[in-house]
Order: C-alpha cells, then sequence, then structure tokens
C-alpha cells in the first residue's frame, strides 16, 4: 500500500527525501487543520511533511490520509519509494517488513520510535497487505 507524502516547505526543502528512507508515520488527532492528519517524521529532520489527504495532492493510485488513519497504529512507519519534487511515494512496511526493520539494529526506525513494542503487529498484518491490492 502506497501512499503520498507532501514535504513541508521549510529549510530543508526536499533535502530530507531520499529513496529507501525510513518515515514515521504519527496520527495527529488533535490537528485544528484535518483530524485525519499524519505527520511524516525523519531521522535528523524531525517533521518533513504530512501524508496527502486531499484528491489536488494525493498521487492516483495512492492511499490519501483518511484511508490510512483506521489502518495503522498512532505510531507506524514507511519507506520511500519515488520523489519528485517536494512529493514522495511511500511504501507503508507490511508487519514482516516492519519486523525485520526492528531486527536490522543499523534501521533508522530505533532512532525514530520510543517504543517499538507498542506497535500491534497483529493489528498491522490484517490492514496492511503485502501485494498492494487495496491501493
Amino acid at each position: 500500500m502506497y501512499i503520498t507524502i507532501q514535504a513541508l516547505n521549510n529549510m530543508h526543502g526536499s533535502k530530507p527525501l531520499k529513496i529507501d528512507a525510513i518515515v514515521k508515520l504519527v496520527k495527529e488527532p488533535d490537528n485544528k487543520y484535518d483530524t485525519e492528519a499524519i505527520a511524516c517524521e525523519m531521522r535528523y529532520f524531525g517533521k518533513i511533511g504530512y501524508v496527502s489527504n486531499s484528491t489536488n495532492t494525493v498521487v492516483i493510485g495512492s492511499m490519501s490520509a483518511g484511508r490510512l488513519y483506521d489502518k495503522i497504529n498512532d505510531e507506524y512507519f514507511a519507506r520511500i519509494k519515488f520523489i519528485t519534487g517536494q512529493t514522495a511515494l511511500a511504501k507503508v512496511l507490511t508487519s514482516d517488513e516492519y519486523i525485520a526493520e526492528v531486527e536490522n539494529p543499523e534501521s533508522d526506525i530505533h532512532y525514530l520510535s520510543d517504543d517499538l513494542g507498542k506497535i500491534d503487529v497483529d493489528f498491522i498484518s490484517k490492514n496492511i497487505k503485502g501485494d498492494d491490492s487495496d491501493c
């Protein structure tokens, strides 16, 4: 399952966006503009943008924040696969991919999460399929 990430126009610009980089997805239910907002954070940069939630910004074939919101825990992860300008397409990690990242001591996932044990892998395996059939 793929998502569109809109990078913020800040001092970093598109600099944080790198192919294969891990992005932390963080629900922001108290966001005053969008109650289904999902922020995107990266190691070294902090918040770099948001999962798109508008028909004007969601790349066709990817999921909006609203469609993804109930499929992930309050905190989860994706891997950037494509970049164009300030926009990135990222693949939401399946439960198996998540476990592989946790087992890799070099993964940025260890620097992005305070408590990797709080992620419900069973919940993720029911909602995130490895074949990308529900994008």
